[in-house]
């Protein structure tokens, strides 16, 4: 499958996901809820290893190292921006990792020498985050500074996260390993985030559990590991800022769960938005397609 499609299809479930989390989240602490989805995905990763004859042994461990902390620090400052600014903002900040990408890979190039940047994929990577902008229309007030800053911390790091996972996949590692220790790392991380909340609350019970709850838990980790799959098979295999536009479409399909399921009103500049973020991932697809040859894909073995 293309790398454009793998990103599309991973963007959908993530935006499924994203509902499995808002219902289960009348049940469950965000830690929880991340700590379940780490540990859905390592049981998943680890049967499907064995039952494969495939190895989790890494010769980069110090690569998984960063590529998970830089993911789940990530994570923990998007929840807490969420929890401090309206989710619009905080959705918007962390929608920012794009931005970030692209101003990474542009200073690498002028650092070096050595690689360019296709000024038009920038473009359209810019052109999308506007789109992101008009559906969520982010507002900030001057009290709220240091959790916005927490929310440009957000996507700056998921940005991190991204390339990292990019050199993973170009230093040969296959994509079920990258995604098994991230999901080591946020079962780990959010044990240790769901033990430090009970410490301070002076309890040392989880929240029960009932067949919605589960069922809703289970959802996410499955979700959450199968689009992990995907779009690290996408970073590895694309060209970066060709996914970064398409991911963008997240958006969009929350937008159409939203206005389903939670009887949400899209006004006219969301609509607009809207259509600003496909125009950008199907400009960079098209750009894809004329200037970049076909990519070394990752090892599978």
């Amino acid at each position: 499958m293309p790398a454009s499609a793998l990103m599309i299809a991973a963007t959908f479930l993530f935006a499924t996901m994203g509902v499995c989390v808002k219902l289960a989240s009348s049940q469950y602490d965000a830690g929880e809820i991340v700590m379940y989805r780490g540990i859905v995905g390592v049981l998943m990763i680890g049967l499907m290893a064995r039952a494969h004859g495939l190895s989790l042994r890494t010769s980069v461990p110090g690569m998984h190292f960063w590529r998970s902390l830089s993911g789940v620090c990530a994570l923990s400052l998007w929840f807490y921006s969420i929890s401090q600014l309206p989710l619009a903002t905080a959705m918007t900040l962390n929608y920012m990792s794009s931005v970030w990408m692209a101003l990474f890979l542009i200073g690498g190039a002028v650092m070096l020498g050595t690689a360019k940047v296709d000024s038009r994929l920038v473009a359209a990577v810019l052109l999308g985050f506007v789109g992101v902008a008009l559906v969520l229309r982010p507002t900030i007030d001057q009290q709220q500074a240091w959790h916005g800053l927490a929310g440009l911390l957000s996507g700056m790091l998921s940005a991190l996260a991204y390339l990292q996972i990019t050199a993973l996949g170009r230093a040969g590692e296959p994509e079920y390993r990258i995604v098994f220790y991230f999901s080591l790392g946020g079962a780990i991380a959010g044990g240790l985030t769901t033990a430090v909340l009970h410490f301070a609350r002076h309890t040392t019970e989880f929240h029960g559990h009932d067949a919605r709850g589960l069922g809703l838990l289970f959802a996410v980790g499955v979700l959450a590991t199968v689009a992990q799959l995907m779009m690290t098979r996408a970073y590895g295999r694309g060209r970066t800022l060709v996914n970064a536009s398409l991911q963008y479409l997240g958006i969009v399909f929350s937008s159409i769960y939203g206005a389903w399921l939670f009887h949400d009103r899209m006004s006219l500049s969301a609509l607009a938005g809207i259509a600003l973020i496909i125009g950008a991932g199907l400009a960079a697809t098209l750009l894809r397609s004329r200037v970049e040859p076909s990519p070394h894909a990752v090892s599978e073995s």
